[in-house]
């Protein structure tokens, strides 16, 4: 039995995880490798997303369902009616779509890709979610946001 570095096994010690006297990085996996261009620079950073933005996306899409009124809800959640993109544009919100996808089905490809094979699934594994979009005009064409694209933009 591996009993740690230094210190002395104590049975009566509740530890983490089954025991283990090592520490566990329980903030997620990190990526400590610098990824590189295939011309030998250096990539730029990759964009982190607000941390558990799609918690915060599932309660929004819950209580707009049951909401008596959207606007507020809207107005609670940082979702502006009438917003500035990074380059200065306005865009107006005209609608907030919710809809539900399942799938049914998998497709895998065959080797060489020329080919598929299709298996229907058990529906033990048929899986449904809820998508949300964000439906803004921008003075010529409608546009569809993700949550996290609709609360950057800057209220106008």
């Amino acid at each position: 039995m591996h009993r740690g570095h230094d210190e002395p096994y104590d049975p009566y010690v509740a530890r983490p995880h089954g025991g283990s006297h090592h520490a566990h990085n329980h903030r997620g996996t990190t990526q400590w490798q610098t990824p590189h261009r295939a011309d030998g620079g250096d990539a730029e950073a990759p964009v982190t997303r607000e941390a558990d933005l799609d918690l915060v996306e599932t309660a929004f899409v819950e209580g707009f369902q049951h909401t008596a009124d959207p606007t507020s809800f809207l107005r609670l959640a940082g979702v502006p009616f009438v917003g500035r993109r990074a380059d200065g544009g306005e865009m107006r919100l005209l609608r907030v779509a919710l809809g539900t996808r399942a799938d049914m089905a998998s497709l895998t490809p065959h080797l060489g890709g020329g080919s598929f094979r299709y298996d229907p699934l058990p529906a033990a594994m048929v899986s449904k979610r809820t998508t949300l979009g964000f439906v803004y005009f921008d003075g010529h064409d409608t546009l569809e946001l993700s949550f996290e694209e609709a609360r950057a933009l800057a209220p106008a």
